[in-house]
């Protein structure tokens, strides 16, 4: 007769983690520009470093500017050749942002389809932004 009092042996593996989803992605014009901007750049880039900070009559302001370094609390997105930095205080803001590059006859910017973007000023200066929610 089986003996049903004896436990199953522990496993000793880790609980595999689920992959991190990538916090933004780039088409191929944000790519090729932030391929240009290194090429130009009088110092040694490693990216672009992305985040938010707080500003404008929307609310909150995306940044971009060089990164010379890749700071230990950076999540790193590699996308098409080229690597973003994002700042860690940025990225529930960001997560499943697209960054895109475009011209017109007055401006060239980078453009962020963010679905987490709520709102924004008239002037496009500003965005209103809400954390995303992650599954658990």
């Amino acid at each position: 007769m089986m003996d049903m009092t004896q436990t199953p042996p522990a496993s000793s593996a880790k609980p595999r983690q689920r992959p991190r989803p990538q916090v933004m992605r780039l088409t191929d014009a944000a790519a090729a520009r932030v391929r240009e901007l290194a090429s130009r750049s009088d110092t040694e880039i490693v990216g672009l470093r992305v985040g938010v900070r707080n500003g404008g009559c929307a609310g909150m302001a995306y940044t971009v500017e060089y990164a010379s370094d890749v700071r230990p609390t950076d999540e790193v997105v590699e996308d098409k050749g080229v690597r973003i930095l994002v700042d860690p205080k940025a990225v529930m803001f960001l997560l499943g942002t697209e960054m895109d590059f475009k011209v017109d006859k007055l401006s060239a910017q980078f453009v962020f389809n963010n679905p987490n973007q709520t709102g924004a000023c008239g002037c496009g200066e500003s965005v209103q932004l809400t954390p995303a929610v992650t599954a658990e």
